[in-house]
């Protein structure tokens, strides 16, 4: 009698994105059917969840949890391992709720070269002669839509096969990322409606919408999951928050200086819907300091206006570099890489994941324009 082959482990370390995308894969396609098939009417707004969610991401919120998971002495070849992956993959649905969101919020009408899904369900209204305004269909399906895609991240969550204790350890962080990247969503909105353009305003936005839940929550998350006690865990808070704030300040000068082709969205897009970055608060603050009124005025009548021309990017583009304002945050984006390696560094994470945390750390914050 032939002796039973062993059942191979798979690479997760080699081949994560894969295994994140199969995870999410398999659970949207049986969350889907699910629904599906009691009430079929619905199978547009789940197939719209499946493909945005499928459709493209870095994935960088897994990416980071696995890691501090690994590096917190996570077995990749222990029976935790597909737990966790389903559980990094989970992040992936509160980031579609909050893209989503982020787009009716921000009246945006494309995302990664496709339309949001508040202008296809808008579109989609139109095409079948349904009463009523197709625009108001249209927000009112993407914010439910959205909401669907934080349920199902509830569920991926609480589905995943680990250990209820496991579960148990990790469930703070969740809670804590899941308000923080509210809380940042109406903080970025408030801003707008103030017209606050101060830096302080500005790092705050940063800090709680985009490195808590980016880069410190999906690595307390990971470390959780492992079992870490509370000295790495602060440590690891401490190399997410400067380095999510980082990343935030690249995506910045990307929203202004990036290549379409790379960023997914229309040059200029940020200063259309009014975001008032670091890189613009800067600006706006040299330009008084030094009573450069034509800069100031170039920078302030851009903010908000949806009307903004590719000259007109350019001229707030030139009146950013002339200012400083360039400079200043490249300068800053330096500093806090600097402080979030140096934190890394403290946190003595086992290997490979110290040397993968740091390739992921340059990646986030490399120019890119």
């Amino acid at each position: 009698m032939n002796d039973p082959v062993p059942a191979t482990v798979p690479d997760y370390d080699a081949d994560l994105p894969a295994h994140v995308e199969r995870a999410l894969a398999e659970f949207l396609s049986g969350a889907g059917e699910s629904i599906g098939s009691r009430e079929p009417t619905f199978a547009p707004a789940t197939s719209a969840l499946r493909e945005f969610v499928l459709g493209g991401g870095k994935r960088l919120r897994p990416t980071f949890a696995w890691w501090a998971w690994r590096g917190a002495g996570g077995d990749p070849a222990g029976d935790d391992a597909p737990g966790v992956i389903q559980v990094a993959a989970s992040l992936e649905l509160i980031q579609a709720c909050a893209l989503i969101h982020d787009d009716v919020l921000d009246s945006s009408d494309s995302r990664r070269g496709s339309p949001t899904v508040h202008v296809a369900f808008t579109r989609r209204h139109a095409d079948e002669g349904w009463l009523g305004s197709p625009e108001s269909f249209g927000l009112a399906a993407a914010v439910l839509i959205g909401d669907l895609a934080l349920a199902w991240a509830d569920d991926m969550f609480a589905d995943a096969p680990l250990p209820s204790s496991t579960l148990r350890a990790a469930r703070p962080a969740w809670r804590a990322m899941r308000t923080e990247v509210l809380a940042g969503q109406y903080l970025d909105v408030r801003t707008q409606a103030t017209g606050d353009a101060t830096v302080e305003a500005a790092m705050r936005v940063a800090r709680l919408k985009t490195a808590a839940y980016t880069v410190q929550r999906p690595l307390h998350l990971g470390a959780a999951l492992a079992g870490a006690d509370t000295g790495l865990v602060e440590r690891l808070l401490a190399f997410g928050g400067d380095l999510g704030v980082a990343f935030q300040l690249r995506d910045d000068l990307l929203g202004v200086f990036g290549d379409p082709s790379v960023t997914g969205k229309p040059a200029g897009d940020d200063l259309r819907e009014g975001k008032r970055t670091l890189l613009v608060a800067l600006g706006l603050h040299h330009a008084n300091e030094r009573g450069k009124v034509t800069e100031h005025d170039t920078i302030a009548s851009a903010i908000g206006n949806a009307d903004l021309g590719t000259s007109d990017v350019e001229r707030v583009r030139a009146a950013l570099d002339d200012l400083g304002a360039v400079e200043e945050v490249e300068r800053r984006i330096d500093e806090l890489t600097e402080s979030a390696l140096a934190s890394l560094r403290l946190a003595s994470l086992d290997e490979p994941a110290a040397t993968q945390l740091t390739a992921l750390a340059a990646k986030a914050t490399k120019r890119a324009y």
